[in-house]
């Protein structure tokens, strides 16, 4: 599938100052647990090129509460630079693997509404006539007005919650906005049963990065209301955490997706930032962290502090995107980085090196300081991949776009634990704990 995040995916909603209190009034209690979903990826990719098309056309200590963990996949066998978990919809439970996103936050899947030979179907979408818990929101719901909806208002009857959620290039999906039972294990490996997930059931799928695509919907990580981790918050103490793991490695690795605090973090030495807000744009529900300087080689690159500031406008800044893959940054520190690259490599067609024959290649060294006084230092193999053999490019990209923020992707992300603390409002990263199953 082609990559969702909202830098080329932008949730239309309405700004409202409705709550969300009805999608968790079944999850007050807490529980010494977390979940835990497996984050499932694949293959490298073939070529520099074909995931420049992927990002183009795309839209991932227990406080005496509970945890999920998800385990996640990467898609780059199939070609896709997202990572996937498994989602359990419906009674009984039907499972579908969807893209993990912090850039979005609608959870929605495929659905299906076939009669007869539904078998045939299944599981590629989520069938609501075989589960005796599938419930649609009613229009004039209050949790129906968090998503863009066109309700009839001459009917007040058994007129159902139509969603559109549309994406910056143009893809569309859009269905019924509805409520479901979601079928989770614990850390301890206790089922869990959450009631009354919203999500899309999505009847409609239009656009070149939802058509054709390996996953059966998205995963919505985000910051707003509707997201899967805004939903479980209140029980899982709003934080989520995962470790994207390796992806040139085979058989690829199996991560996970922790929703709620995990053990793991004790002995992680997590270093903070503090998340922003986009005051002028609270309806794009970002995790916005702020550069202060980047470094090559240990020397400071003379980039304006200007580049990475959200301007009155609420344009720029810089984001953390599970679902796009490469990095982007800001062209005039794109600039800039790449001058300094090319002064210690010689970057041939397609901001490529040749590094065939050499056992440990010596490439450049990039580090980004960040408020809070931390440093995100990414190994080179986080944004140099192998397009083919003995030969690395570049994995960063310009943002040539007006308006649109920097974007810190999942290959640069590769092989640290970020913890996104919705609480705190911060984002944790450590280059330990990843390796923990």
């Amino acid at each position: 599938m082609v990559s969702m995040s909202p830098l080329y995916a932008l949730l239309v909603l309405p700004l409202l100052l409705f709550t969300f209190a009805d999608l968790c009034r079944s999850q007050n209690t807490t529980t010494t647990e977390y979940l835990k979903l497996p984050l499932l990826r694949n293959n490298p990719f073939a070529s520099l090129t074909e995931v420049l098309s992927y990002d183009t056309h795309r839209l991932s200590v227990l406080h005496n509460r509970g945890t999920l963990k998800f385990p996640v996949v990467s898609g780059a066998p199939s070609g896709s630079g997202e990572y996937f978990v498994p989602l359990s919809l419906g009674t009984p439970p039907q499972t579908l693997l969807v893209v993990a996103d912090t850039g979005s936050d609608l959870v929605w899947v495929k659905c299906s509404v076939c009669k007869n030979n539904c078998s045939s179907i299944h599981p590629t979408a989520f069938i609501a006539r075989h589960s005796s818990t599938f419930s649609p929101h009613h229009c004039f719901d209050s949790s129906c007005r968090l998503v863009h909806n066109h309700c009839n208002r001459t009917r007040r009857v058994n007129t159902r919650c139509h969603y559109k959620y549309s994406y910056g290039d143009g893809s569309v999906t859009s269905g019924v906005f509805s409520k479901e039972t979601t079928t989770l294990q614990t850390s301890s490996g206790r089922e869990a049963r959450l009631k009354n997930l919203a999500f899309g059931c999505a009847s409609r799928i239009s656009g070149p990065s939802l058509t054709g695509a390996t996953s059966n919907g998205v995963m919505g990580l985000g910051r707003g209301p509707v997201s899967f981790s805004s939903q479980l918050g209140r029980r899982f103490g709003n934080k989520f955490s995962y470790c994207l793991r390796d992806y040139t490695i085979s058989p690829p690795p199996t991560s996970f997706l922790t929703i709620g605090n995990d053990v793991v973090r004790k002995t992680s030495r997590m270093s903070f930032t503090p998340l922003q807000t986009n005051h002028q744009q609270p309806s794009f529900s970002y995790y916005y962290i702020e550069i202060q300087a980047v470094s090559v080689n240990r020397a400071k690159l003379p980039i304006d502090p200007s580049v990475w500031s959200i301007d009155e406008s609420g344009n720029g800044g810089t984001i953390v995107d599970s679902g796009t893959t490469l990095t982007y940054l800001a062209e005039p520190a794109y600039l800039q980085v790449l001058e300094a690259v090319k002064r210690q490599v010689r970057l041939g067609y397609d901001l490529c090196v040749n590094v065939s024959g050499m056992r440990r290649p010596r490439l450049p060294k990039l580090s980004f300081k960040l408020v809070g006084n931390s440093l995100f230092s990414p190994p080179p193999r986080n944004y140099f991949i192998e397009a083919a053999y003995g030969v690395k490019c570049l994995a960063i990209r310009p943002v040539t776009s007006e308006g649109l923020p920097s974007v810190i992707g999942n290959l640069m992300q590769q092989g640290f634990l970020l913890e996104f603390d919705n609480e705190g409002s911060r984002l944790g990263f450590s280059r330990r704990g990843c390796a923990q199953p």
